[in-house]
This record gives C-alpha cells, sequence and structure tokens, in this order.
C-alpha cells in the first residue's frame, strides 16, 4: 500500500475487482464507504499464468462539510420554533460563524439574547467546529457592556481591597469577565457555582 498526498492522506488499495479494492479502503481507513472518496489507478490482468484481473484505486476520506450539516440541523431545527427565522453560515478562521436575521429576530434578543445563547449552546454540544451565533450586532454590543462591567468592578476591587461577586452568567459572558480583569495587574478571578449559569469572584491578589 503506497501513499501520496490530495488535500488529505491518499492511499492505494487492490482488490480481483472495484468493490474489494473499496472493501479493503473500508477496512483499512475504518470509514464507511460513503465516506471514501476514490480514483481508479489501474487495472491490469495478472501476470505469470493466474487467472483473473488487478484493480488498484487511491482513496482518501472525503472532507467532512460541517458548515452544510450545521445548516441542515438548523433548518429541521427552527420548524420546531413558530418563527420567522433566516440564517447565513459563515466560515471564519477555525469556528463558523452563523448570523441571524428574518423578521422574528428580536425574539432572540430578548432578555440579553437568551435565546440566541441557548441555541449556540445547542450547535457547539453536537459540532466538533467551534460556533459562533449572532443577530444585528448583538455579539459586539453585548461584549462591549460586559467589559465596560469588568473594568468598573475591577477598578472598585482595586480601591477598597474587597472582592466582588458578579451575577450568574453563561459561558460566554464569563469568559469576556475573566479576560478584561486578568488583564489588570493585582486581580484574578474563578467561576463559582455549578451548571450553565455561574457567578464570577473578582478578587485582589495577595501580595
Amino acid at each position: 500500500m503506497g501513499k501520496n498526498q490530495r488535500n488529505n492522506e491518499v492511499f492505494e488499495f487492490r482488490g480481483r475487482n472495484l468493490d474489494e479494492a473499496l472493501s479493503n479502503a473500508e477496512h483499512n481507513l475504518k470509514l464507511p464507504r460513503d465516506k471514501i472518496s476514490f480514483e481508479v489507478v489501474t487495472e491490469k490482468t495478472k501476470l505469470f499464468g493466474f487467472k483473473g484481473k488487478e484493480i488498484v484505486i487511491r482513496a482518501w476520506p472525503k472532507e467532512s462539510n460541517e458548515a452544510e450539516g450545521i445548516s441542515t440541523f438548523l433548518q429541521k431545527f427552527l420548524t420546531l420554533f413558530p418563527l420567522e427565522l433566516s440564517f447565513e453560515v459563515k466560515k471564519k478562521n477555525n469556528f463558523l460563524y452563523l448570523v441571524f436575521d428574518g423578521p422574528d429576530r428580536g425574539l432572540l434578543l430578548r432578555q440579553e439574547g437568551a435565546l440566541l445563547l441557548a441555541i449556540q449552546h445547542i450547535l457547539n454540544k453536537i459540532s466538533d467546529r467551534k460556533i459562533q451565533v449572532d443577530c444585528d450586532f448583538f455579539r459586539r454590543k453585548k461584549e462591549r457592556k460586559l467589559r465596560d462591567i469588568a473594568e468598573r468592578t475591577a477598578q472598585k476591587v482595586l480601591a477598597t481591597g474587597h472582592e466582588e461577586i458578579l451575577e450568574p452568567m453563561n459561558p460566554y459572558e464569563r469568559r469576556i469577565i475573566h479576560l478584561v480583569v486578568n488583564e489588570i495587574p493585582g486581580l484574578s478571578t474563578e467561576s463559582l457555582g455549578e451548571g450553565f449559569y455561574k457567578k464570577v469572584r473578582i478578587y485582589p491578589l495577595k501580595t
């Protein structure tokens, strides 16, 4: 079995016919046939008096189209909601970026974007790639607000020397608070509690 490069690793497999060669590819790549791309390299009659033919193929794993998979899931998922929504999926660096639109998009942003962030949480549970969702620049506005809260609270802790504990937040919100506060000398943070929503403790470091 030889090897070349073609986006993914490409291997050669042999068999008495195409079906046997593909079976060998399935076994060695540990993938079902519909997840394998292949091309026939050569088909020749065996020499030295042996009967039959030998076929050689090159085979490699198909590239998974995560964007298409997420789109399909969302289309089915949104049929369960009585909302008029549309969305666009974009690849951005090493994650997928979803932007929602439509007449009912405002409902996604109620209660600090609770529904929008819940959808993001579900999508991240079913995808190997990091997913971010947005609607009407929610993320930019939310991040600006969270940074302001983090900076004001941090300055208070520095001035008083006493810790502050913020209201429960989801993982995305906590991440912003942690990043902002831990850039300030003399302060640190930790998450308190269990589950999806946790509080963030901002406290002064001992000198």
